[in-house]
């Protein structure tokens, strides 16, 4: 029997049961998805303003505006950017076409979801690559921004990462950063952050407007897991996706887990 240090919480030794599984999802769905219907992974962003996007974009409104929201308090046009944890490129692709940045690369650990980046976007200034965020693989004093959305929590070193994000960026560069945490670990994640090179200028939780959402989206979270999942995996790939019935989705409403954004900069 695996056995856990006092104090963890049910729902951390669940997560950490679960983390396999969802390695194993995520390089699933670049594998089945060949044609671009997923190609968003985080859970949305819902408030009264409405972005205004192309008719393309629409199906993946609510992500989007999470993507929106997390960078809008920096003006990215002719910058050079870097998004860690691009997952299957869908906000990377948004930032390009429609915030005008110089140049605007990105990276994830999973190489499936990757060959599915380099095969799907052909956008000028726009490119990927396969890296690992705790060895960020570009030189130092090189982005004007870094992103990084839903994805630092499964990362096995938060204080080697806010290193590295620290080290890549140009003096007056910023971090714009958004996640997930157990409530339990919000405290541990402010300390994490507030004790990193970076200064902190914006903090903010944002968990009732990723809910509303995940209410928003649950349709078509849905229809895409009948089409693309097997009826083994159901289970899994809505907690994977939040939809309303799951965990996931409970602990939110539950605020069980909160939802943060927060805008850093290098002095």
């Amino acid at each position: 029997m695996r056995k856990y240090p006092v104090g963890k919480s049910i729902r951390t030794k669940r997560a950490e049961l679960l983390n396999p599984f969802w390695k194993i999802l995520y390089s699933y769905i670049s594998h089945v998805d060949r044609e671009g219907e997923v190609t968003f992974l985080n859970y949305g962003y819902a408030d009264d303003k409405k972005l205004k996007l192309q008719k393309e974009d629409e199906k993946n409104r609510y992500p989007i505006q999470l993507y929106h929201h997390v960078v809008q308090s920096v003006p990215l046009k002719g910058l050079d950017v870097l998004e860690v944890g691009c997952g299957r490129g869908g906000g990377t692709s948004y930032i390009a076409r429609y915030l005008a940045p110089n140049s605007i690369k990105g990276f994830d650990l999973c190489r499936k979801a990757i060959d599915f980046c380099n095969r799907y976007y052909s956008i000028e200034r726009l490119s990927f690559c396969c890296a690992d965020a705790l060895n960020i693989p570009y030189t130092n004093d090189n982005f004007d921004a870094v992103i990084n959305v839903e994805s630092s929590h499964r990362y096995s070193n938060m204080e080697r990462f806010l290193d590295e994000v620290h080290r890549i960026l140009k003096p007056g560069g910023y971090f714009l950063f958004a996640d997930l945490r157990d409530r339990e670990s919000v405290e541990s994640l402010r300390k994490q952050l507030s004790s990193s090179k970076l200064k902190i200028v914006k903090e903010e939780i944002i968990t009732r407007h990723v809910l509303n959402a995940l209410d928003l989206d649950h349709e078509r979270r849905i229809k895409l897991i009948n089409k693309l999942a097997p009826k083994v995996l159901h289970w899994l790939t809505k907690e994977f996706a939040g939809t309303k019935e799951t965990g996931l989705y409970k602990a939110l409403a539950a605020k069980k887990k909160e939802y943060l954004h927060y805008v850093m900069r290098k002095n």
